[in-house]
């Protein structure tokens, strides 16, 4: 049940950010378009907002399987090989995620003790780029549930999204339905 909670959390969070984004530009484009004018605010909010919706929703990419990958070889692998090669690609994300994490603390917390704020907003930059730390964070814990699931035998290689398949399949619905309607 916990679980189910903060995966709604991450989803409104994730989507009040694509409408709060949406809204930015689009107050942006009217002032700008309509009346000639702007606010310089929006821009630097706008950045933002993209990049809070972009590494939170990173980790629920993972979650959902929905990212994107080149996996035709793996594939082809058994399932034995298939899931050591997925467990090195997982070590290596954590790698990478670690990298980003320590990075991420050390420009923290120099913003934080040098106090700078933000250009057009008055937020401490430290805590407006925090997402940093928050996103890959995030993405660390979801590789390592995955690489729970490959070490316990529950999954052999990612979830990847196949927009091919998708697509071949909405084709054939398509197909099916069109000649449906002919005969």
């Amino acid at each position: 049940m916990l679980k189910r909670i903060v995966g709604r959390v991450e989803e409104g969070i994730i989507s009040l950010l694509l409408v709060g984004m949406t809204l930015l530009v689009f107050y942006e484009v009217v002032l700008r378009f309509v009346f000639n004018t702007g606010l310089s605010w929006i821009q630097e909010a706008t950045l933002l907002t993209s990049a809070w919706m972009v590494l939170l929703g990173a980790s629920y990419g993972i979650k959902v399987g929905c990212h994107i990958g080149v996996d035709a070889v793996v594939r082809l692998l058994p399932s034995g090989p298939r899931r050591l090669v997925s467990v090195v690609a997982t070590v290596l994300a954590l790698v990478y995620c670690g990298l980003f994490i320590l990075g991420g603390w050390i420009y923290l917390d120099k913003m934080f003790l040098i106090g700078i704020h933000l250009q057009d907003i008055a937020v401490p930059r430290w805590i407006a780029h925090s997402v940093l730390l928050i996103g890959f964070v995030l993405l660390a814990l979801r590789l390592l549930q995955l690489l729970c699931a490959f070490v316990r035998g529950q999954a052999t290689s990612f979830r990847l999204a196949d927009e091919a398949a998708k697509a071949l399949e909405e084709v054939a619905e398509k197909v099916g339905t069109s000649g449906k309607n002919e005969t």
